[in-house]
């Protein structure tokens, strides 16, 4: 596949240090964006030996107020594609997620959309964003995951859910643009596997930091597009993807999206 620019956003984080250096891997050009400059050794040292496929590009998202210095930023980088896996990470007062995880996720997705040389937006979520039971769930499924929004991820789940909600609106105006928010369970530090369980999932599990970079690396590669659900599971990261495009697998299923084009598109 041709090299590719990658636009980075949350590049501290710990899927993020893990997606770089398999990027890299395949000849694409990595812009890491840092709120703190001291995280540049973290960040390079993903990367063995030659590294001047990756650049570090030091900016708060905290600091994004509008669609426009979003734009700037992709400006600055000029990417053909943008991964999102930044987050308040619950630090803070509820302002920040909002500001982070809702306000500053929506200024990129917009920016992107108006940028026609960016095919792919990949937002990394989490299964429990969605407003309505997914079909594949049983009810307690379905109560356990309310549970968890209204408790312990209040308020990251309505941030979520409305950049969520957003990237699927606006892809829906640029039809090629792919639009894939990958939703991994319950983040683990546990060694990757390769094996998982992608697409209509469970509505809770577990699942290795590294197997969520190997799948969002191997989507990026791929066709793919949509919501995917991600757990540990039994099939090979690269089979599992071929499936779910195959089978045109997503898990915005269940949701109004025509309401989420009316709000964003």
């Amino acid at each position: 596949m041709a090299s590719k620019r990658v636009l980075l956003l949350g590049g501290h984080g710990k899927v993020s240090l893990l997606l770089t250096p398999l990027l890299v891997a395949r000849s694409w050009h990595v812009t890491s964006v840092i709120r703190d400059p001291t995280q540049t050794d973290d960040m390079l040292s993903t990367v063995k030996g030659d590294s001047s496929n990756v650049d570090v590009l030091v900016s708060s998202l905290e600091d994004v107020k509008s669609k426009a210095d979003a734009q700037q930023v992709i400006e600055k980088v000029k990417p053909d594609c943008v991964v999102w896996s930044a987050g308040a990470g619950g630090k803070g007062a509820p302002s920040r997620t909002q500001a982070i995880d809702r306000d500053a996720c929506i200024y990129f997705i917009q920016a992107a959309a108006d940028t026609a040389s960016i095919s792919k937006f990949l937002l990394v979520s989490y299964p429990g964003s969605r407003r309505t039971k997914a079909p594949w769930w049983t009810e307690e499924e379905w109560v356990g995951t309310q549970e968890v929004n209204n408790g312990v991820l209040k308020p990251y789940y309505p941030a979520k859910l409305a950049s969520d909600e957003c990237l699927t609106a606006v892809a829906s105006r640029r039809k090629d643009m792919h639009a894939i928010v990958l939703r991994p369970g319950y983040l683990t530090d546990d060694e990757a596997i390769g094996k998982v369980s992608l697409g209509k999932t469970k509505a809770r599990g577990r699942v290795p930091r590294g197997d969520v970079a190997a799948v969002a690396a191997e989507l990026l590669a791929s066709e793919a597009r949509g919501w995917l659900d991600l757990l540990q599971g039994e099939e090979d990261v690269a089979d599992a993807v071929r499936r779910v495009i195959k089978e045109k697998v997503d898990c915005v299923e269940g949701e109004d999206v025509e309401s989420m084009v009316q709000q964003y598109a």
